[in-house]
């Protein structure tokens, strides 16, 4: 699916990210796609992104909505044209706004569902959670700012997890087709992340012992952008 290009801004962006086996992963992942590993783990998460003034790139401000918004992702590479590309499958994701629930995967690629997010910030702690109105999805995280990852991390550095995230703005959802994924790719004006101390986490997605056996799945670390113009382009679908 193509859309017109559409910009904002990234009002706050928290990266909660997981190491996964990488068998396990594999499993869960739709053809093409493969996992791609860190120091021989799979990586997964979840964004939890606000975003604010988000328009069509050609109307000037002040147009624009707002919206809290969840993405489950996995970090994959798959092959394209004889070329290893890398980015991001997106299993689901969940929107406060009815109107990106109702246009999702129609108007602007990937297929959104409707939740109801808590934002709470006191001092330097902040508080997101969701649950999503079919009760298939929810997650609640404190956090506050950190100084480095944790010392288990798949990352060496802040800097490093930071550049993965970074070349892996290309995103492919999961559609009302199974063997169809819409493409859209994240096109940042600056990047700049900084490390979360994580004082709880809580995912059902993750916790989900069907979806990943005890022992197969681990918290790795957070991130967070905030203030960050951006803008969206729809790119080719991919088919499995």
């Amino acid at each position: 699916m193509r859309m017109p290009a559409v910009r904002g801004v990234i009002d706050r962006r928290i990266l909660v990210n997981y190491r996964v086996d990488p068998a396990v992963a594999a499993a869960a992942l739709p053809a093409p796609f493969r996992p791609q590993l860190v120091n021989g783990a799979a990586m997964a998460g979840i964004c939890l992104i606000r975003l604010k003034q988000i328009r069509p790139a050609f109307l000037p401000l002040p147009v624009g909505i707002g919206s809290e918004n969840a993405a489950h992702r996995v970090a994959v590479e798959w092959d394209a044209d004889g070329e290893r590309r890398t980015g991001v499958f997106i299993p689901r994701r969940d929107t406060s706004s009815r109107l990106n629930a109702l246009v999702g995967g129609r108007v602007f690629p990937g297929v959104h569902h409707h939740a109801r997010f808590e934002v709470h910030e006191s001092g330097d702690r902040l508080s997101v959670a969701f649950r999503s109105d079919d009760g298939a999805a929810s997650i609640a995280v404190t956090v506050r700012p950190g100084k480095e990852l944790p010392a288990d991390s798949a990352f060496a550095s802040a800097a490093e997890a930071s550049a993965f995230f970074e070349a892996g703005s290309l995103g492919y959802s999961a559609t009302a087709e199974p063997t169809r994924f819409d493409g859209l790719e994240l096109c940042c004006d600056g990047w700049a992340v900084e490390p979360l101390a994580v004082e709880s986490v809580r995912s059902a997605y993750f916790e989900d012992e069907t979806r990943f056996p005890p022992g197969s799945v681990a918290f790795d670390h957070a991130l967070l952008m905030r203030g960050v113009p951006h803008s969206w382009h729809g790119r080719a679908d991919v088919r499995g």
